[in-house]
């Protein structure tokens, strides 16, 4: 079956990739959204069990520090380990946490962390995490991130090399995501701005001007062209590498299926970014099942319309980056 022919999922919108190289063999690709409750640990699981059954190798690492249950997703015990042990120093080695899923090639770290800060590790543990996730020899590595927009999940998403957005065809939901994608915008260019001077003429740059509306990234690069051209130069080089990739869950009707498009070219039209859109997830009662089951959703219903869109997320993801 086409994709465009298929209901339960748009087809996906390849954004434009200048300034990206070509992709190494391992990836990073992190999974986020506005909210709790939108469906990230089911597209993480299943997006992991997908890439595994094409045979690759893939460890999903729960990033939801506060309140881990990758594991249930994925009907698998508490592993006895979990990131905890590794930033705690408890073992030395990230490898030291991984636990087997019980499916060929998935492996998983839990992020069932036990200390009173667990979801606000401290920066010199976060980068330690970073550094030693993105040094695992495997070929993906998905991470399921937490709710909101605190720092730490920012951080997270925008370490991957790419980044999917989770987002529900509702009103609230849509404002979510477009705040969370925006919020790592600006984390992106504070935490890439060479010095605070650097900062200020970018929001100079974004300023309203003339009674307008805020200014798009590319109308203040062109802007800060004029007074500072090192400084537009840097910027671009920003704007190049952000292209968060969405995902629609729980679609129902025709109109839900194109929220994702929708919500891509209102965002280029507005903030003047690309956004690819990587389809959409039918609203299906076996994925409620499969969470009371405790079974992956591919395990219990893989011919169901939830399972085959994920199937299609997962070929259009790997798609997107080569």
């Amino acid at each position: 079956m086409e994709p465009s022919d298929d209901p339960t999922l748009a087809p996906a919108a390849k954004p434009k990739r200048s300034g990206r190289s070509k992709p190494a063999a391992r990836r990073v690709i992190a999974i986020g959204g506005g909210k709790g409750g939108i469906g990230k640990s089911l597209v993480s699981a299943n997006l992991g069990i997908a890439l595994a059954r094409r045979g690759a190798s893939v460890v999903l690492l729960d990033a939801d520090l506060g309140g881990a249950n990758l594991h249930t997703c994925l009907g698998v015990p508490q592993p006895p380990r979990s990131l905890s042990d590794f930033v705690a120093k408890r073992v030395d080695r990230l490898e030291d946490v991984l636990a087997p899923t019980g499916i060929e090639r998935l492996q998983l770290a839990s992020g069932a962390m036990d200390e009173l800060d667990a979801a606000n590790p401290k920066h010199s543990q976060k980068n330690k995490l970073l550094r030693h996730l993105k040094a695992l020899d495997v070929d993906y590595v998905l991470l399921d991130l937490g709710a909101g927009t605190s720092f730490n999940v920012l951080d997270f998403f925008l370490a991957a090399d790419t980044g999917l957005v989770v987002l529900l065809p509702e009103p609230t939901s849509i404002e979510n995501a477009y705040r969370f994608i925006k919020a790592a915008f600006f984390r992106r260019l504070q935490l890439h701005a060479p010095d605070e001077g650097f900062e200020q003429l970018i929001a100079q740059a974004l300023a309203p001007r003339d009674g307008a509306g805020m200014a798009t990234p590319w109308e203040a690069a062109e802007h800060l062209r004029q007074t500072s051209p090192e400084a537009a130069a840097q910027f671009e080089q920003i704007l190049a590498g952000f292209h968060p990739l969405l995902v629609v869950n729980q679609a129902r009707t025709r109109a839900d299926y194109d929220v994702g498009s929708t919500v891509a070219a209102a965002w280029k039209k507005f903030f003047g970014l690309d956004l690819g859109y990587l389809g959409a997830i039918a609203h299906d009662d076996a994925v409620w099942q499969a969470v009371r089951a405790r079974r992956p959703l591919l395990e219990l219903s893989p011919d169901g319309p939830a399972a085959q869109a994920l199937l299609r997320v997962a070929e259009n993801l790997i798609a997107w980056e080569r």
